[in-house]
C-alpha cells in the first residue's frame, strides 16, 4: 500500500515534467528556423529526458485510473514546482557555452536555476545585465515560462486529468491562490479549461495591442506572455521603457491591472452576473488602492516631471506593476521623491486579488483584516455586541479571519527570516528587506541594489538557492510548502 502511495504521485509528476517538455516545442521550433543551432541541443536534451519517462507513466495511468488524497495534492504540487524550476534550468545553463562571455559572463547552474524559477514562479527577477545578449528562442522560453508559470502548470494539467481518469481537485486545491478556492463550474476540470480560455484570450487581445503599438510580433507575444503572467520580464534591457511609447505603456497598465484581478470576475462577467462583479470586495478594494496610489503618486511627480499627464502616466504604471506584482519599471523610481518610493513600498506589501497571476499577500486578505479591525474598535464600545466580516455583501465565515491573520503572520516571518539570512551574508539591510519582500511576494523589483537599475547577478550562490524557495512557497500560497515541514503531515 506505501509502495502504491509513492509510485501513483511519482507517475503523475512524471506526467507533468512531460507537458513541460511539450511547452519546449515552440522555443524549440524557433531555434532552428533561426539557426541557433546551439540552443537547439539545449531544447532537445531536456524534451527527450522528459517525454522518455512521461510516455510510460501516460500508459500507465491510462490503464489503472486512481484518485489523489488530499495530503498527495501538497507535495505533489511543491515537487512539481521544483521539478519545472530544474526542467526548465537545462535550456539556460547549457545555452551558456555559446554565448558571448562579454555581454553574458555565467550562466553557472545557479543562475540558471534561479532564472526558471524566477519564471515560472512569475518573479521577473533576473541576473543578466544585457539580455539582449540571450538568443532569441532563450528569450521566447522565458517569457512562455512566465505564461505558464501564471496561471499555473498544475491548473493546466488538472484540465488534462479526465484522459487520464486522475481527480485533480486536490491538485487544484492546493495550488490556486488566495484563501478559499472556488469552483465556478461544477466540474474542476471545466473550471481549469474556462480560466485557460479567458487568460488566452487576454493573451491574444494584448499581443495584437502591442503590435498595433509598435512592437514587432515577436516581442509583442512575448511582452504579452509576461504582462498577463504578472512576470514583467522584456526581450529588451530597458523593458517598455525601450519602446518609448505612451499607448504601450497604457495599454501594459491596464492588462496588469486585468491580470491583477480574481479570474472568476471574468467567468461573472461573461454569464452576465454584472451585480456579482459590483458588489465584490475584493475587486472594489483593489482598484482603490490603486487609484489611491495613482493619485498620490503623481501629485508627487509633478515637479519632476512638468505636467500631470506625464506625472500620471509614470505615476500609474508603476503602480499597477508593483500592486499585480509584475515588478516592471519605465522610470528609475529610485530616483522619486521618498513619499512616491514609499506608497510603492506599501503596495508591495498588498499584492494583486486571489485567484490571480499576482502574487503578495491578496488584496482579500487585507479586506478582511481591515474589517476585522473595525469589528474589535466597535466591540471595545459594545462588549457584548455581535460582529461579522461582511465580504460581497454577505456574512463571511469566521475561519476566514484566522486563516488570513496566520497567513500574514507566517508571509512576514518568512519576510524577516529571508532578511536576516540576506543581511548575514553582507547584502545591505535596506536591499536585503526589499529583496526578501521581492521574493516573497513575487515581485521581482524592489529598491537599492536591486532597483530598476539593478539585478540579481552579485548575490552569492546559496542566497539564490534561498530566494528560489522562498519564491516557490510565494507562488504556492506558503501553506502548501510549510505543511510539509509540519509532523503532522508525515503521520499516518
Amino acid at each position: 500500500m506505501r509502495v502504491m502511495r509513492i509510485t501513483e504521485p511519482l507517475l503523475i509528476l512524471l506526467l507533468f515534467l512531460g507537458l513541460v517538455a511539450c511547452t519546449m516545442i515552440p522555443p524549440l521550433v524557433f531555434a532552428v528556423a533561426s539557426g541557433e543551432s546551439a540552443m537547439v541541443r539545449a531544447f532537445a536534451v531536456p524534451m527527450s529526458l522528459a517525454l522518455a519517462a512521461a510516455l510510460p507513466a501516460l500508459f500507465v495511468m491510462r490503464k489503472k485510473p486512481f484518485h489523489l488524497r488530499p495530503r498527495d495534492g501538497f507535495i505533489l504540487v511543491f515537487i512539481t514546482w521544483v521539478s519545472a524550476g530544474f526542467m526548465g534550468a537545462i535550456p539556460f545553463y547549457l545555452a551558456g557555452g555559446s554565448l558571448s562571455p562579454h555581454t553574458v559572463p555565467d550562466i553557472s547552474f545557479t543562475n540558471a536555476f534561479f532564472e526558471s524559477t524566477c519564471a515560472f514562479a512569475t518573479t521577473g527577477a533576473t541576473t543578466f545585465a544585457d539580455v539582449e545578449a540571450l538568443p532569441r528562442s532563450l528569450l521566447l522560453w522565458r517569457s512562455m515560462s512566465h505564461w505558464f508559470g501564471g496561471m499555473g502548470i498544475v491548473l493546466l494539467s488538472v484540465a488534462l486529468m479526465p484522459l487520464l481518469g486522475v481527480g485533480g481537485f486536490q491538485l487544484i486545491k492546493a495550488e490556486a491562490p488566495g484563501p478559499e478556492k472556488e469552483k465556478i463550474t461544477p466540474k474542476v476540470t471545466a473550471t481549469a479549461k474556462l480560466l485557460w480560455l479567458v487568460y488566452c484570450a487576454l493573451t491574444l487581445i494584448l499581443t495584437v495591442l502591442f503590435f498595433s503599438g509598435g512592437m514587432d510580433f515577436f516581442d509583442a507575444l512575448c511582452h504579452a506572455f509576461t504582462t498577463m503572467a504578472s512576470g514583467g520580464v522584456s526581450t529588451k534591457t530597458q523593458g517598455i521603457a525601450s519602446y518609448h511609447s505612451a499607448f504601450i505603456d497604457g495599454t501594459a497598465t491596464v492588462f496588469m491591472l486585468l491580470s491583477g484581478l480574481n479570474f472568476n470576475l471574468y467567468y461573472r462577467l461573461l454569464k452576465g452576473k454584472f451585480k456579482d462583479i459590483v458588489t465584490n470586495t475584493e475587486g472594489r478594494a483593489y482598484l482603490l488602492i490603486f487609484l489611491t496610489a495613482s493619485a498620490a503618486i503623481t501629485i508627487t511627480l509633478i515637479p519632476q516631471y512638468g505636467s500631470v499627464g506625464n506625472a500620471a502616466r509614470y505615476a500609474a504604471y508603476q503602480s499597477a506593476s508593483v500592486l499585480s506584482t509584475t515588478g516592471s519599471s519605465i522610470a528609475n523610481y529610485d530616483a522619486w521623491p521618498s513619499l512616491a518610493k514609499m506608497i510603492l513600498l506599501c503596495l508591495m506589501f498588498i499584492g494583486g486579488c486571489s485567484g490571480s497571476t499576482a502574487g503578495g499577500i491578496k488584496v482579500i486578505r487585507h479586506a478582511i483584516l481591515f474589517k476585522q479591525a473595525g469589528n474589535e474598535l466597535k466591540r471595545t464600545i459594545f462588549p457584548r455586541g455581535i460582529f461579522s466580516v461582511h465580504l460581497n455583501k454577505k456574512v463571511g465565515r469566521k475561519d476566514v479571519v484566522y486563516g488570513a491573520a496566520g497567513f500574514v503572520f507566517l508571509y512576514m516571518m518568512v519576510v524577516m527570516g529571508t532578511t536576516l539570512i540576506s543581511a548575514a551574508s553582507g547584502i545591505d539591510p535596506f536591499t536585503s528587506f526589499s529583496a526578501a519582500l521581492s521574493m516573497t511576494g513575487n515581485l521581482g523589483a524592489g529598491f537599492g541594489g536591486i532597483g530598476p537599475a539593478g539585478n540579481f547577478a552579485a548575490f552569492p550562490d546559496h542566497l539564490k538557492w534561498l530566494y528560489s524557495f522562498v519564491m516557490v512557497a510565494g507562488r504556492l500560497e506558503l501553506w502548501t510548502v510549510f505543511v510539509l515541514f509540519t509532523r503532522e503531515y508525515w503521520r499516518r
